[in-house]
């Protein structure tokens, strides 16, 4: 669904091989995330797209201006130490800010943000924090009913550049309606021992490496996994699509 053509739709002015990166990341980010509908996805990126004007920066830009002057030393940043407030300056697509929400953050990811800062920035790590960030605030509800209102407030405090954001929501959900549907292939599952011989799917609901097989189940995955590649994880399966559109599962190893 997040796909490279969508990123240079998005902001044509960005190299194709930086709209694959973002790309790349945000699917993984927002897949783990379940931001999986056309209504979650639009809402998340038109927010990330206007925070980072149209994915073209994911470090603050520096002057120091008078308010970022005054990032050193506030509290209610965490910032506590000498520097803290250039060294924990805006990064990312949500623009993470302060020594506090780089600790936050690390933990919950799991990456040493505190330690190396410049990791936020980093479109994959960037669409993590982000999407961490959405699931911390509940925004996938929000998204559900339309409330591109409350979305904004939780992430802005305000409704600053909302103009913006409403036109960026709206062209991404026309960009998501236009997307052209997947070739529906055949779902074939690994068999263990025999790698090049995948065994088709019947239809039939099963239960497949602790899984339970259903059409909606392979609906997901489709939409999860629109474009050819993998090994993705899903639960306790590994996914691969490939240029046929026929969709692979394999057990994850125990």
């Amino acid at each position: 669904m997040i796909t490279t053509s969508l990123i240079k739709a998005i902001n044509p002015q960005l190299p194709e091989a930086r709209c694959a990166e973002i790309a790349s990341g945000l699917q993984a980010a927002a897949q783990a995330a379940q931001i999986n509908t056309p209504a979650r996805v639009a809402a998340f990126l038109a927010q990330l797209a206007h925070e980072s004007c149209g994915f073209r920066y994911s470090e603050e830009i520096w002057g120091p201006t008078a308010a970022q002057r005054r990032y050193e030393g506030r509290k209610d940043l965490g910032n506590t130490q000498k520097g803290d407030g250039y060294r924990y300056r805006g990064r990312g697509f949500i623009q993470l800010t302060g020594r506090h929400n780089y600790q936050r953050y690390g933990f919950t990811l799991g990456l040493p943000l505190v330690e190396q800062p410049d990791l936020a920035a980093r479109p994959d790590v960037a669409a993590r924090v982000a999407a961490a960030y959405w699931t911390s605030a509940g925004l996938n509800a929000l998204a559900d009913a339309g409330n591109f209102r409350e979305i904004t407030r939780r992430i802005n405090g305000g409704l600053n550049g909302w103009e913006d954001r409403v036109r960026h929501w709206e062209a991404i959900k026309r960009l998501l309606a236009a997307q052209p549907a997947q070739a529906q292939g055949r779902v074939l599952l690994a068999v263990p021992g025999r790698p090049d011989e995948p065994q088709e799917w019947d239809g039939k609901p099963a239960v497949y490496g602790g899984v339970a097989l259903s059409a909606a189940l392979i609906s997901q995955l489709r939409v999860l996994f629109p474009q050819p590649g993998g090994p993705w994880n899903y639960e306790k399966l590994r996914v691969w699509v490939r240029r046929n559109g026929d969709l692979v599962l394999d057990k994850t190893p125990a």
